[in-house]
C-alpha cells in the first residue's frame, strides 16, 4: 500500500500544517492544553449546581435581612450575620457570591472599627468635658465638644455608610451579580 495515497499519512499532514494559518494553530493548541488541575479547578470552582447556587442566594438574603434588622436591635443582631457569613463563605469560592460574603464581612468589620474610634472619641471628649465643668476651664470644654462632635460625626457616618453598603449589596443580589 502507498503511504502517500492514505488520507493521514506524514506527507499530507505536513501539507496540511503547512498551508494551515500559524496563527489558529496556535490558537487551537493554547486554547486546548490546559493541565489537569488547572482545568478540574476551573470545573469545580467555575460549575455550580442550581440548587447549591439557590441556597446561597437565599442564604445571603437571609444575611443581609439580618443586618437590616440589627438596625432595630441596637446592633445586638450584627454578631449573627457575620458567623453566617464565616461559616459559609467557603461554600462561594470562586463565584460570584464570593463577593457577597466578602462584602458582608467587610463592611461589619470596616462598621465596627470605625463605630468603635467614634464611641471612643466620644467618650474620651465626656471624660474632658466633666473635667472642664469641674476645674472651670473653657479652652478644655471648647476641645471636649469639638471631640463629641467629631465622634457624632464618625458615628452618624458609619451608620449611613454601613446601611448603604447593607442596600447596594442586597440590590446586586436580587439582581444575580456580584458587588465590586
Amino acid at each position: 500500500m502507498n503511504r502517500s495515497s492514505e488520507p493521514h499519512s506524514d506527507e499530507s499532514l505536513h501539507r496540511q500544517t503547512k498551508t494551515a494559518d500559524p496563527d489558529i494553530v496556535n490558537d487551537y493548541i493554547s486554547s486546548s492544553y490546559q493541565p489537569s488541575q488547572e482545568l478540574a479547578r476551573q470545573q469545580q470552582g467555575g460549575m455550580m449546581s442550581d440548587n447549591k447556587q439557590r441556597a446561597l442566594i437565599t442564604y445571603n438574603h437571609v444575611t443581609y435581612l439580618l443586618y437590616v434588622l440589627s438596625y432595630f436591635t441596637a446592633g445586638l443582631l450584627w454578631i449573627v450575620p457575620i458567623v453566617m457569613n464565616y461559616a459559609k463563605r467557603h461554600d462561594a469560592d470562586r463565584t460570584w457570591l464570593a463577593t457577597h460574603f466578602d462584602w458582608q464581612i467587610k463592611t461589619f468589620w470596616y462598621s465596627i472599627v470605625l463605630f468603635a474610634l467614634g464611641g471612643m472619641l466620644l467618650v474620651f471628649a465626656l471624660g474632658g468635658l466633666g473635667v472642664s465643668i469641674m476645674a472651670d476651664s473653657g479652652n478644655i470644654a471648647i476641645g471636649s465638644i469639638l471631640l463629641t462632635v467629631l465622634g457624632v460625626l464618625i458615628i452618624g457616618f458609619t451608620f449611613i455608610w454601613h446601611l448603604y453598603r447593607i442596600v447596594r449589596g442586597w440590590i446586586a443580589l436580587t439582581d444575580n451579580r456580584p458587588v465590586p
